[in-house]
Protein backbone atom coordinates (compact mmCIF):
# COMPACT_ATOMS: atom_id res chain seq x y z
CA UNK A 1 0.00 0.00 0.00
CA UNK A 2 1.40 3.37 -0.94
CA UNK A 3 2.13 5.68 1.96
CA UNK A 4 0.01 8.79 1.73
CA UNK A 5 0.07 11.49 4.37
CA UNK A 6 -3.33 10.39 5.62
CA UNK A 7 -2.42 6.73 5.74
CA UNK A 8 0.60 7.41 7.90
CA UNK A 9 -1.80 8.60 10.59
CA UNK A 10 -2.58 5.00 11.45
CA UNK A 11 -1.10 3.94 14.78
CA UNK A 12 -0.78 0.21 14.01
CA UNK A 13 -3.44 -0.82 16.51
CA UNK A 14 -5.89 -3.72 16.55
CA UNK A 15 -9.02 -2.59 18.41
CA UNK A 16 -11.04 -5.28 20.21
CA UNK A 17 -14.29 -4.37 22.00
CA UNK A 18 -15.27 -6.70 24.85
CA UNK A 19 -18.07 -7.16 27.35
CA UNK A 20 -15.98 -9.83 29.18
CA UNK A 21 -18.05 -12.67 27.71
CA UNK A 22 -16.70 -15.85 26.12
CA UNK A 23 -17.87 -14.48 22.77
CA UNK A 24 -15.54 -11.51 23.06
CA UNK A 25 -12.80 -13.71 24.51
CA UNK A 26 -12.63 -15.44 21.13
CA UNK A 27 -12.22 -12.07 19.44
CA UNK A 28 -9.44 -11.05 21.82
CA UNK A 29 -7.51 -14.26 21.15
CA UNK A 30 -7.88 -13.80 17.38
CA UNK A 31 -7.00 -10.11 17.52
CA UNK A 32 -3.95 -10.55 19.73
CA UNK A 33 -2.55 -13.25 17.43
CA UNK A 34 -3.18 -10.98 14.44
CA UNK A 35 -1.42 -8.10 16.19
CA UNK A 36 1.58 -10.29 17.03
CA UNK A 37 1.83 -11.41 13.41
CA UNK A 38 1.71 -7.81 12.18
CA UNK A 39 3.84 -6.31 14.94
CA UNK A 40 0.93 -4.10 16.01
CA UNK A 41 -0.34 -3.05 19.42
CA UNK A 42 -3.70 -4.12 20.85
CA UNK A 43 -6.36 -1.95 22.45
CA UNK A 44 -9.02 -3.85 24.40
CA UNK A 45 -12.08 -1.64 24.85
CA UNK A 46 -15.05 -1.94 27.20
CA UNK A 47 -18.06 0.34 26.84
CA UNK A 48 -19.71 1.15 30.15
CA UNK A 49 -23.45 1.36 29.48
CA UNK A 50 -26.68 0.45 31.23
CA UNK A 51 -26.02 -3.27 30.75
CA UNK A 52 -22.60 -2.90 32.38
CA UNK A 53 -24.03 -1.02 35.32
CA UNK A 54 -26.78 -3.61 35.81
CA UNK A 55 -24.23 -6.43 35.71
CA UNK A 56 -21.97 -4.66 38.20
CA UNK A 57 -24.90 -4.08 40.53
CA UNK A 58 -25.82 -7.76 40.33
CA UNK A 59 -22.24 -8.71 41.24
CA UNK A 60 -22.32 -6.11 44.01
CA UNK A 61 -19.13 -4.50 42.71
CA UNK A 62 -18.23 -1.00 41.56
CA UNK A 63 -17.00 0.41 38.28
CA UNK A 64 -13.42 -0.29 39.38
CA UNK A 65 -14.20 -3.93 38.61
CA UNK A 66 -14.06 -3.02 34.91
CA UNK A 67 -10.53 -1.65 35.28
CA UNK A 68 -9.49 -4.77 37.17
CA UNK A 69 -10.78 -7.09 34.45
CA UNK A 70 -9.07 -5.05 31.74
CA UNK A 71 -5.76 -5.11 33.64
CA UNK A 72 -6.07 -8.89 33.93
CA UNK A 73 -6.45 -9.12 30.15
CA UNK A 74 -3.41 -6.88 29.71
CA UNK A 75 -1.27 -8.94 32.08
CA UNK A 76 -2.30 -12.28 30.56
CA UNK A 77 -1.97 -11.44 26.86
CA UNK A 78 1.21 -9.42 27.16
CA UNK A 79 2.87 -12.29 29.00
CA UNK A 80 1.56 -15.05 26.72
CA UNK A 81 2.03 -13.39 23.32
CA UNK A 82 4.63 -10.68 24.01
CA UNK A 83 2.52 -7.94 22.47
CA UNK A 84 1.78 -4.48 23.81
CA UNK A 85 -1.77 -4.33 25.15
CA UNK A 86 -3.50 -1.08 26.06
CA UNK A 87 -6.91 -1.08 27.72
CA UNK A 88 -9.66 1.49 27.69
CA UNK A 89 -13.05 1.88 29.41
CA UNK A 90 -15.43 4.49 28.01
CA UNK A 91 -18.96 5.35 29.08
CA UNK A 92 -21.47 5.67 26.27
CA UNK A 93 -23.32 3.82 23.53
CA UNK A 94 -21.69 0.83 21.89
CA UNK A 95 -22.80 2.14 18.49
CA UNK A 96 -21.32 5.62 18.63
CA UNK A 97 -18.57 5.20 21.23
CA UNK A 98 -16.81 2.21 19.66
CA UNK A 99 -16.62 4.08 16.34
CA UNK A 100 -15.42 7.23 18.09
CA UNK A 101 -12.67 5.36 19.93
CA UNK A 102 -11.56 3.67 16.71
CA UNK A 103 -11.16 7.08 15.10
CA UNK A 104 -9.54 8.76 18.10
CA UNK A 105 -6.83 6.14 18.61
CA UNK A 106 -6.43 5.73 14.82
CA UNK A 107 -6.73 1.97 14.94
CA UNK A 108 -6.12 0.02 11.74
CA UNK A 109 -8.71 -2.71 12.17
CA UNK A 110 -11.37 -3.89 14.62
CA UNK A 111 -12.03 -7.49 15.66
CA UNK A 112 -15.62 -8.29 16.65
CA UNK A 113 -16.54 -11.63 18.21
CA UNK A 114 -19.63 -13.81 17.76
CA UNK A 115 -20.77 -17.39 18.28
CA UNK A 116 -23.27 -16.88 15.50
CA UNK A 117 -26.39 -14.75 15.25
CA UNK A 118 -27.44 -15.35 18.85
CA UNK A 119 -23.97 -14.67 20.15
CA UNK A 120 -23.54 -11.33 18.44
CA UNK A 121 -27.01 -10.23 19.45
CA UNK A 122 -26.21 -11.19 23.04
CA UNK A 123 -23.17 -8.95 23.02
CA UNK A 124 -24.45 -6.00 21.04
CA UNK A 125 -28.22 -6.31 21.09
CA UNK A 126 -30.59 -6.43 18.15
CA UNK A 127 -28.73 -3.60 16.35
CA UNK A 128 -25.52 -5.60 15.96
CA UNK A 129 -25.15 -4.71 12.30
CA UNK A 130 -25.02 -1.02 13.18
CA UNK A 131 -21.78 -1.54 15.14
CA UNK A 132 -20.18 -2.78 11.92
CA UNK A 133 -21.62 -0.28 9.46
CA UNK A 134 -20.82 2.69 11.72
CA UNK A 135 -17.15 1.74 12.04
CA UNK A 136 -14.60 4.08 10.40
CA UNK A 137 -12.21 1.14 9.96
CA UNK A 138 -12.58 -2.41 8.62
CA UNK A 139 -14.17 -4.88 11.04
CA UNK A 140 -13.25 -8.56 11.07
CA UNK A 141 -16.16 -10.57 12.48
CA UNK A 142 -14.86 -13.82 13.98
CA UNK A 143 -16.29 -16.86 15.70
CA UNK A 144 -14.36 -19.66 17.44
CA UNK A 145 -12.05 -20.34 14.51
CA UNK A 146 -8.47 -19.56 15.50
CA UNK A 147 -6.17 -17.18 13.66
CA UNK A 148 -3.58 -19.90 12.90
CA UNK A 149 -1.00 -18.62 10.40
CA UNK A 150 -2.95 -15.72 9.00
CA UNK A 151 -5.19 -15.13 6.01
CA UNK A 152 -3.73 -17.33 3.28
CA UNK A 153 -6.84 -17.57 1.09
CA UNK A 154 -9.07 -14.54 0.66
CA UNK A 155 -12.42 -14.62 -1.14
CA UNK A 156 -13.30 -11.31 -2.82
CA UNK A 157 -16.93 -11.27 -4.07
CA UNK A 158 -17.75 -9.02 -7.02
CA UNK A 159 -21.32 -8.31 -8.07
CA UNK A 160 -23.12 -5.53 -9.93
CA UNK A 161 -22.21 -2.81 -7.44
CA UNK A 162 -19.38 -0.36 -8.04
CA UNK A 163 -18.40 -0.39 -4.38
CA UNK A 164 -16.39 -3.67 -4.29
CA UNK A 165 -13.61 -1.81 -6.09
CA UNK A 166 -13.17 0.39 -3.02
CA UNK A 167 -12.05 -2.63 -0.99
CA UNK A 168 -9.24 -3.52 -3.38
CA UNK A 169 -6.65 -1.49 -1.44
CA UNK A 170 -7.38 -3.49 1.70
CA UNK A 171 -7.24 -6.75 -0.28
CA UNK A 172 -3.92 -5.72 -1.79
CA UNK A 173 -2.51 -4.74 1.59
CA UNK A 174 -3.57 -7.95 3.33
CA UNK A 175 -2.40 -10.15 0.47
CA UNK A 176 1.07 -8.62 0.69
CA UNK A 177 1.23 -9.05 4.46
CA UNK A 178 0.18 -12.68 4.45
CA UNK A 179 1.36 -13.75 0.98
CA UNK A 180 -2.26 -14.57 0.23
CA UNK A 181 -4.03 -15.84 -2.84
CA UNK A 182 -7.16 -13.85 -3.70
CA UNK A 183 -10.13 -15.70 -5.15
CA UNK A 184 -12.27 -13.20 -7.06
CA UNK A 185 -15.80 -14.57 -7.14
CA UNK A 186 -18.07 -12.98 -9.75
CA UNK A 187 -21.85 -13.05 -9.58
CA UNK A 188 -23.52 -14.54 -12.63
CA UNK A 189 -25.93 -12.13 -14.31
CA UNK A 190 -28.46 -12.45 -17.15
CA UNK A 191 -28.48 -8.80 -18.22
CA UNK A 192 -25.71 -8.15 -20.80
CA UNK A 193 -25.19 -4.66 -19.40
CA UNK A 194 -24.59 -6.05 -15.90
CA UNK A 195 -22.28 -8.73 -17.27
CA UNK A 196 -20.23 -6.07 -19.01
CA UNK A 197 -20.16 -3.93 -15.88
CA UNK A 198 -18.92 -6.77 -13.69
CA UNK A 199 -16.25 -7.70 -16.22
CA UNK A 200 -15.01 -4.09 -16.30
CA UNK A 201 -14.86 -3.95 -12.49
CA UNK A 202 -13.04 -7.27 -12.36
CA UNK A 203 -10.55 -6.19 -15.00
CA UNK A 204 -9.71 -3.02 -13.09
CA UNK A 205 -9.16 -5.07 -9.93
CA UNK A 206 -7.01 -7.69 -11.63
CA UNK A 207 -4.91 -5.00 -13.30
CA UNK A 208 -3.90 -3.76 -9.85
CA UNK A 209 -3.19 -7.29 -8.62
CA UNK A 210 -1.09 -7.91 -11.73
CA UNK A 211 0.91 -4.74 -11.11
CA UNK A 212 1.50 -5.74 -7.49
CA UNK A 213 2.26 -9.38 -8.43
CA UNK A 214 -0.48 -10.68 -6.16
CA UNK A 215 -1.65 -14.22 -7.03
CA UNK A 216 -5.34 -14.48 -7.83
CA UNK A 217 -7.96 -16.41 -9.75
CA UNK A 218 -11.32 -15.32 -11.18
CA UNK A 219 -14.26 -17.69 -10.78
CA UNK A 220 -17.80 -17.14 -12.08
CA UNK A 221 -20.72 -18.16 -9.83
CA UNK A 222 -22.77 -21.12 -11.02
CA UNK A 223 -26.21 -19.52 -10.78
CA UNK A 224 -27.66 -16.04 -11.44
CA UNK A 225 -29.26 -15.92 -7.99
CA UNK A 226 -28.55 -16.72 -4.31
CA UNK A 227 -25.15 -15.04 -4.61
CA UNK A 228 -24.67 -14.82 -0.84
CA UNK A 229 -25.19 -18.56 -0.40
CA UNK A 230 -22.84 -19.26 -3.29
CA UNK A 231 -20.16 -17.04 -1.73
CA UNK A 232 -20.30 -19.10 1.45
CA UNK A 233 -20.15 -22.42 -0.41
CA UNK A 234 -17.31 -21.20 -2.61
CA UNK A 235 -15.39 -19.94 0.43
CA UNK A 236 -15.71 -23.33 2.09
CA UNK A 237 -14.49 -25.10 -1.06
CA UNK A 238 -11.41 -22.84 -1.12
CA UNK A 239 -10.80 -23.24 2.60
CA UNK A 240 -10.90 -19.47 2.84
CA UNK A 241 -9.34 -17.79 5.87
CA UNK A 242 -11.14 -14.54 5.15
CA UNK A 243 -14.02 -13.20 3.07
CA UNK A 244 -13.80 -9.50 2.25
CA UNK A 245 -17.01 -7.58 1.60
CA UNK A 246 -18.32 -4.04 1.44
CA UNK A 247 -21.06 -3.20 3.93
CA UNK A 248 -23.63 -0.75 2.67
CA UNK A 249 -26.67 -0.07 4.80
CA UNK A 250 -28.36 1.94 2.05
CA UNK A 251 -27.82 -0.54 -0.79
CA UNK A 252 -29.90 -3.65 -1.45
CA UNK A 253 -28.21 -5.32 -4.40
CA UNK A 254 -30.03 -8.29 -5.95
CA UNK A 255 -28.94 -11.51 -4.31
CA UNK A 256 -26.59 -9.75 -1.90
CA UNK A 257 -28.66 -7.59 0.42
CA UNK A 258 -27.45 -6.43 3.81
CA UNK A 259 -29.89 -8.78 5.56
CA UNK A 260 -28.69 -11.76 3.53
CA UNK A 261 -25.09 -10.80 4.23
CA UNK A 262 -25.84 -10.69 7.95
CA UNK A 263 -27.49 -14.08 8.01
CA UNK A 264 -25.21 -16.00 5.67
CA UNK A 265 -21.82 -14.32 5.88
CA UNK A 266 -21.30 -12.77 9.30
CA UNK A 267 -22.90 -15.80 10.96
CA UNK A 268 -21.71 -18.50 8.57
CA UNK A 269 -21.66 -21.99 10.05
CA UNK A 270 -18.16 -22.63 8.73
CA UNK A 271 -16.90 -19.86 11.01
CA UNK A 272 -14.94 -18.11 8.27
CA UNK A 273 -13.86 -14.64 9.42
CA UNK A 274 -15.57 -11.85 7.47
CA UNK A 275 -13.79 -8.55 6.88
CA UNK A 276 -16.33 -5.76 6.48
CA UNK A 277 -15.19 -2.55 4.79
CA UNK A 278 -17.52 0.44 4.90
CA UNK A 279 -17.83 2.79 1.89
CA UNK A 280 -17.42 5.93 3.98
CA UNK A 281 -13.68 6.38 4.03
CA UNK A 282 -10.74 4.08 3.49
CA UNK A 283 -9.80 4.16 7.13
CA UNK A 284 -9.02 7.83 7.51
CA UNK A 285 -7.81 8.29 3.95
CA UNK A 286 -9.90 9.99 1.32
CA UNK A 287 -11.39 8.05 -1.56
CA UNK A 288 -9.58 10.47 -3.86
CA UNK A 289 -6.69 8.02 -4.09
CA UNK A 290 -8.63 4.87 -3.27
CA UNK A 291 -11.47 4.72 -5.79
CA UNK A 292 -10.53 3.20 -9.10
CA UNK A 293 -11.20 5.19 -12.23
Amino acid sequence: MSKTEKERNYNNIVLIPTDFSEVCGNAISHGVKLAKFLGYKVCILHIINNETKAALKKKNVGVDYVDWRLKEYKRYYEKKYEVTVDTLAEEGSIFSTIAKVAENIKANVMILGTHGKKGLQYVFGSYAIKVVVESPIPVVVVQKRSFKEGYQNIVFPVNNELEPRQAVQWAKHIAKLFKSTIHIYQSREKDPALISRINIITKQITNIFDQEKIPYEVILADKPHDFTEQVVSFSVSKRADLVMIMTQSNVDAPGFSLSAWAERLMFNESQIPIMCVNPTEFGYASYEWNVLA
